[in-house]
């Protein structure tokens, strides 16, 4: 499967379950994680779409596959902190949540916003 194929995989199953077709968007991310376990793309949204149908042991073994592969990644990080509420494990959630809060945090250090403008002339 090329890179292209896989975002188009992904893009399609992205689609389908916007548009409530959750077995076949469960169908394509699976296929995709299956033909590029690489994908962290792949990973995170099928756990997000687990998380979504509240199936958490599935949402949670894919989130955990994505995180392996960026660990520092603040959209990984929120999704795991959800499912770990989700769960009644609170300090399973504040520990991603905090890893989301630094990852936001250090992408915040990379990019600062433009000054304002709005008080000095």
């Amino acid at each position: 499967m090329t890179d292209d194929d896989l975002q188009t995989l992904i893009e399609d199953a992205t689609a389908d379950f916007a548009l409530g077709e959750t077995d076949s968007a469960i169908a394509k991310l699976t296929r995709a994680t299956a033909a590029a376990p690489q994908s962290f793309e792949a990973w995170h949204a099928l756990a997000e779409v687990n998380f979504s149908l509240r199936r958490l042991d599935a949402a949670l073994a894919a989130g955990e596959r994505g995180h392996a592969l960026r660990p520092a990644d603040l959209f990984i990080n929120t999704t795991l902190s959800r499912i770990w509420m989700e769960r009644g494990d609170k300090a399973r959630a504040e520990h991603f949540g905090a890893q989301a809060k630094i990852a936001d945090w250090k992408e915040q250090l990379k990019n600062p916003p433009a000054p304002d403008a709005g008080g000095l002339r």
